[in-house]
Formats: structure tokens, C-alpha cells, sequence
């Protein structure tokens, strides 16, 4: 348990920190607030990120890193309501910051980072995911959409 509460603290900082972070404050040029409410985005979607982080620790002894996968499919939590939270966690977290800095460019960036993810979704962690957990993955993603998440939550039946 301790290895995957290291390993996720790590791959949180190295990723989602900044890629929904550090990268739109840079393309807004280090800008200063303009447009407070923006950060009620900001902080629901770092909220978000941080509950799947914690999520993949707890249900699936594990990272979200793909080097260090987790050894049960994740399917509880904010899991019941849309397959890939943390990647929309992150992508509100842009698109807050993209009103906060009212800044049009920080904006494009947060469709380029969701096209980025969702194609790495798509060519990678699926197949990845359909090979380790086959039917159990299967079902689930009959179940839950990807990317819009839906009001009522998936309902939990043991393992997917």
C-alpha cells in the first residue's frame, strides 16, 4: 500500500499537477486572475483528480501511472458515473483556468490536452485495459460512458 500511495503522490505531481496546472498558467503568459469564479472549476476538478488518485490507491492497489497499473479494475467512486474522471477532472481544472485568466489560448490548450487524452484513452490505456481485465472491462464500459458523465451512478456489483 505504501509503494502505490508513494508512486501515485509522485505520478500526481508529475502529471496532472502539470499538465492542468502549471501548462495553462504558462500559456496565459503567467497571468494574473481576472475572472474569480473560474477557480469554482479549478477546484472541482482538482477535487476530482484527487478523489480518482485516492480511488486507485484504495480500490486498486495501485498508481494511475501505467507503469505501475493497479491489480483491480477500478469501478467505484466517481468510476460509477464516468470512466475516465481523473482525465475530466483535469481537462475542468483547464477550462476553469481558461476563465480565470479569460484567456482564449488557454482554452484551445485545454482542447488540444483533451484530444491528447482522449486519443491516449482510446490507442492505449483501452486495449491495455480490455487485455487485463477482458469481460470485467467489458461489461463496464457497457455500462459507464467515457468521457460525459451521467447523473445516476453505475450500480456496484462486486467487481465491475
Amino acid at each position: 500500500m505504501l509503494k502505490a500511495v508513494l508512486g501515485s503522490t509522485a505520478f500526481f505531481f508529475a502529471a496532472p499537477c502539470v499538465v492542468g496546472g502549471v501548462l495553462p498558467w504558462w500559456v496565459s503568459g503567467w497571468a494574473a486572475p481576472r475572472f474569480w469564479p473560474g477557480f469554482v472549476l479549478v477546484a472541482a476538478g482538482a477535487f476530482v483528480v484527487l478523489r480518482a488518485f485516492v480511488r486507485f490507491v484504495r480500490e486498486g492497489r495501485g498508481t494511475p501511472a501505467p507503469i505501475a497499473p493497479t491489480e483491480e479494475l477500478v469501478v467505484g467512486g466517481d468510476y460509477r458515473f464516468v470512466r475516465n474522471p481523473m482525465y475530466v477532472g483535469v481537462v475542468t481544472a483547464i477550462l476553469g483556468q481558461a476563465l480565470v485568466f479569460l484567456d482564449a489560448a488557454v482554452l484551445a490548450y485545454g482542447v488540444l490536452a483533451w484530444a491528447v487524452m482522449a486519443s491516449f484513452v482510446r490507442f492505449y490505456e483501452e486495449p491495455v485495459l480490455r487485455e487485463r481485465y477482458g469481460r470485467q472491462y467489458e461489461e463496464y464500459c457497457r455500462a459507464v460512458p467515457a468521457w460525459v458523465p451521467r447523473a445516476r451512478g453505475r450500480r456496484s456489483r462486486g467487481k465491475a
